[in-house]
Formats: C-alpha cells, structure tokens, sequence
C-alpha cells in the first residue's frame, strides 16, 4: 500500500464568499490529507476503496456436462482458486479440471475480473482427457489374467 500527502498547495478551495481577509481561518481537518494507493492484479494505480465492500461477491454458474453448480466467490478471485472451490462441490482435483469461459480456456492465475466473468455469468469445466486416460489406463481390469511366476 502506498500513502501519499498532500498538501494545501495542490487542492484549492474555492469559497463563494469574497476574500476580504488574508488568510482562510484555518483547516477543521488537520491541515494535511492523506490518500491511500493500492495496485490492482492488472498493474493499476488506484485510490484504495473505504473498509466497506472490498470484495464483491459473484454468483458463477458452472456447467458440467448434464448438470451445473452456481458457486460464489470473490471478484477478484483467480481461476486456480475458482477451480479449489470447485473441487469441494464436484470431487475433481484442481489439477484435472479445465475450465473455459467465452469459448476459451483459462489459465489458473486469470483474475476473473480482468477477463471479464460478471455475476451470473457461465463457465464451462471439463475434466482433463489426458488425466482421464491415464487414470484409465492406471486401473487394472479385475478380469485380467493373473500372471504366475
């Protein structure tokens, strides 16, 4: 977090009354302002929101084939954090999930926000196929001939 002072210098007041007297009568606020910077996930400058309402909460509809889940989470969220959430609703591990959103696929440290996901908005999750083959292929087949030594 950056803090920045400002002083008296930069911001003016403007008063409707004519200036008669040399000076203001004073500041009730103290004389200095501060401003609190905060750097947003995309590299932005900006002034830090108040306490109230940092993290806006969205409801995200995943489909899954037959079948969706409307999850919410933060807005600011990633997709590697969406896809932890969603391992504790479907059972997929984070590793074998894909998601797509607006017909791509999203890599993990995607901030939804930048890449525009809203509230109510879908995203596709697939199970991995290269995960799911090789899980396949690890299961042995309990029909399979027993070799002896």
């Amino acid at each position: 977090m950056i803090k920045l002072r400002c002083s008296k210098k930069l911001f003016r007041r403007s008063s409707s009354k004519g200036s008669s007297s040399g000076s203001d009568g004073g500041d009730a606020g103290g004389g200095r302002g501060e401003i609190e910077w905060e750097v947003r996930p995309g590299g932005m400058l900006v002034q830090k929101r108040d306490g109230r309402g940092d993290v806006e909460i969205i409801t995200v509809r995943i489909a899954t084939g037959f079948s969706w889940h409307d999850v919410s989470i933060g807005a600011t969220c990633t997709f590697g954090e969406l896809k932890v959430v969603l391992s504790m609703v479907t059972g997929l591990e984070p590793r074998e999930q894909r998601l797509l959103f607006r017909g791509k696929e999203r890599e993990d440290s995607d901030h939804l926000h930048m890449v525009g996901v809203r509230d109510k908005d879908k995203v596709l999750l697939l199970e991995d196929p290269a995960l799911k083959d090789m899980k396949a292929q690890a299961v042995q087949s309990p029909y399979q001939p027993f070799i002896r030594v």
